[in-house]
């Protein structure tokens, strides 16, 4: 009796961890499944009649699946596939917004941790952060004299404040429990920074990059518009001034579904951080 039971049990635990996989994806990814098939029928219905002014579904694919299947082609400087358009335009993002990082919590431990510095900076960079993206292209254009470091310039510029910001709160929100102990500790500055200033203010600080990694992919499709390059941004524009409305669909679809990444992995990195942020 005892042999059976332990023979079926590994059986059981397979099949409840099937269970649960099954039950995972009517959950999570049966609705958002359907709900895209419900809307590309709709969107399939309502520019079915000739002459409209978008494609249909069944346009884009017979007009660019090219573009869909395959994605890293490569016949030239300009005559490459969207993955590797994309993969251009993450290059930028990586460095404008890992430079937003670097500096976000810096200044906004700064700021968090000293009143006169809050003072001193905050009303300057509430000013500076309500300026748009694009604003700033003509002036780092000017500056950098070249397309690169400008929209690198630019993602670095709309995604910095929202890092800081939340950075900034975290600190200030540190419990004066958690200051005690590290003064009866005799932490220096470094420690208590590193050992509880900054786990502490960990969950803030994702908030921030997660925001800030959303407005870096947003900053780059727009300014990659202007200065040209290989990036998925002018790919857009350079569809709309010859007419390629499905090739502009299709490119869409490649950003909605990179941003959707980009956030999830930076949630994904705050989860695994923030567990044992707590000092």
């Amino acid at each position: 009796m005892l042999n059976n039971a332990v023979a079926v049990s590994p059986a059981f635990s397979l099949g409840r961890r099937a269970m649960r996989a099954w039950i995972w994806t009517l959950q999570n990814a049966l609705p958002p499944a359907l709900t895209t098939a419900l809307l590309l029928l709709i969107w399939q219905i309502a520019f079915s009649q000739p002459g409209a002014s978008l494609p249909t579904p069944s346009i884009v694919w017979s007009e660019s699946k090219d573009l869909i299947l395959q994605p890293f082609y490569w016949a030239g400087s300009q005559d490459i596939g969207l993955g590797w358009r994309i993969l251009t335009s993450l290059q930028r993002v990586a460095v404008g917004f890992g430079l937003a990082a670097i500096a976000g919590i810096a200044i906004g431990a700064l700021i968090g941790q000293s009143i006169w510095a809050m003072r001193g900076l905050d009303p300057i960079f509430q000013v500076l952060r309500t300026v748009p993206p694009l604003a700033w292209l003509p002036i780092s254009l000017a500056a950098f004299r070249d397309a690169n470091p400008s929209a690198i310039f630019v993602i670095f510029i709309t995604s910095i404040w929202p890092i800081l910001i939340n950075t900034a709160v975290g600190i200030r929100n540190v419990p004066q429990d958690y200051r005690n102990v590290a003064a009866v500790l005799r932490l220096n500055t470094l420690e208590l920074f590193f050992k509880v200033m900054l786990p502490s203010a960990a969950p803030y600080i994702f908030t921030g990059l997660r925001i800030g990694i959303g407005l870096s992919w947003l900053a780059i499709v727009a300014a990659e518009m202007l200065t040209g390059g290989v990036g998925i941004g002018f790919f857009i524009w350079d569809a709309w001034n010859s007419s390629k409305l499905p090739d502009i669909v299709v490119a869409l679809v490649y950003i909605g579904v990179v941003g959707f990444v980009l956030d999830r992995l930076v949630s994904a990195a705050g989860r695994f951080v923030t567990r044992s942020a707590t000092p």
